[in-house]
């Protein structure tokens, strides 16, 4: 690809991604094989639980210290900080899979707190090919994270809410984000995250431009009554329509804070 096409190619790739933010995880950040791990069925409703307060989801919620690399951001700009009523899609089953996108939270929680995660890009060396040196300061992960409480079963039935979802628009929907509209062509649920009492992991394929298909990832894991959702983009891997694996580690460190 000519460096002038890859410029075209994220500029619109960047439209559809940051504003939809079209992404979050394949699992513990390896792979996935597609229809492997739906939504994991063995722990199923929870008992009817109290929803954590603003507060406590705050002490819950990602810091700077948890992470080994990255960057850490408690107040997310207005790009990122999409609001409920922002999101459409032209069929309403799938609207959940376009809130997950957008890094909305399901259903009608109790309180949410949101956080985002960006990572570093490799520096290439120099003498580096101008195009090589362009797609190495893309490849970068961003993911939005939004944790979300819910009273008695709310939690449990948003992770339902998801997998109907993923199962009804598998052959892909259409959604606008902020005035953003991005075409998923494809839906496919991958190997479920561990560490809380269920979890699901989807991955969508995005037009991004022209021929340009890109994938884009969502995980959601429930701990409790309380949901924490990430969504991940790799403006590299849009621009070029390979995959990526998103940062294992960040997952954990926030999963692993819920109560």
């Amino acid at each position: 690809m000519r460096t002038s096409a890859v410029r075209r190619t994220v500029l619109a790739a960047s439209a559809a991604a940051l504003a939809l933010l079209v992404t979050a995880c394949g699992g513990s950040g390896d792979k996935a094989d597609e229809g492997k791990g739906k939504a994991d069925s063995t722990a199923s409703a929870a008992p009817a639980g109290k929803a954590a307060t603003a507060a406590e989801l705050e002490k819950a919620a990602l810091a700077q210290s948890d992470v080994k690399s990255g960057k850490v951001a408690t107040k997310l700009p207005a790009t990122d900080d999409i609001a409920e009523d922002q999101v459409t899609s032209d069929d309403p089953a799938c609207l959940p899979l376009a809130h997950a996108q957008a890094g909305v939270a399901q259903g009608e929680p109790a309180a949410t707190v949101k956080r985002s995660w960006t990572g570093e890009p490799t520096k290439p060396s120099a003498g580096t090919d101008p195009e090589e040196a362009l797609m190495a300061s893309l490849d970068v992960d961003k993911m939005l994270i939004n944790l979300a409480s819910y009273d008695g079963e709310g939690a449990a039935q948003a992770m339902k809410g998801l997998a109907t979802a993923a199962e009804k628009c598998a052959g892909g929907f259409k959604a606008t984000v902020a005035g953003e509209e991005a075409k998923v062509v494809k839906v496919a649920t991958t190997a479920a995250p561990e560490g809380g009492d269920e979890g699901t992991a989807i991955t969508l394929t995005v037009a991004a431009d022209e021929d340009v298909k890109a994938a884009n990832k969502i995980v959601v894991v429930r701990k409790g009554s309380t949901l924490v959702s990430f969504s991940a983009v790799n403006l590299a891997a849009m621009a070029t329509g390979e995959d990526f694996d998103v940062p294992a580690d960040v997952v954990a460190a926030q999963v692993g804070k819920l109560s």
